[in-house]
């Protein structure tokens, strides 16, 4: 019977690790900034600012990184994921791929902080 709890123990403690290993791999820490940027370049840089100095090429549309001044970027996550609808028509409707969500964030936070030089 001790074996058998014994046996139960190093079971579930194997599970935990693995179980953890997974999550950190879904961390943002996976995410990848550079492949934000191109994300952010290929989708947004028409209407957005994407850098730390320029003004967006339309107006209307927020520089990103001035994004984290008016809410937690992080919030966009599941816009970013389930597809991003707006009220005006000059914003197109898209979604990104769970990973690409990451990427896109950790890529916004960079300029939150400042590190994004492009």
């Amino acid at each position: 019977m001790k074996h058998s709890a014994r046996t139960f123990r190093s079971h579930v403690a194997c599970g935990f690790v693995i179980i953890g290993t997974i999550c950190a791999a879904l961390t943002p820490a996976a995410a990848d900034q550079e492949q934000g940027r191109r994300l952010a370049q290929l989708y947004c840089a028409r209407c957005h600012a994407i850098d730390r100095v320029s003004p967006s090429p339309l107006r209307i549309a927020p520089p990103f990184r001035t994004l984290h001044e008016r809410y937690p970027v992080e919030m966009l996550q599941e816009s970013l994921a389930e597809g991003i609808v707006t009220g005006h028509p000059t914003m197109p409707q898209f979604s990104f791929e769970p990973d690409q969500v990451g990427d896109f964030i950790l890529f916004l936070k960079s300029l939150e902080r400042g590190q994004a030089d492009r």
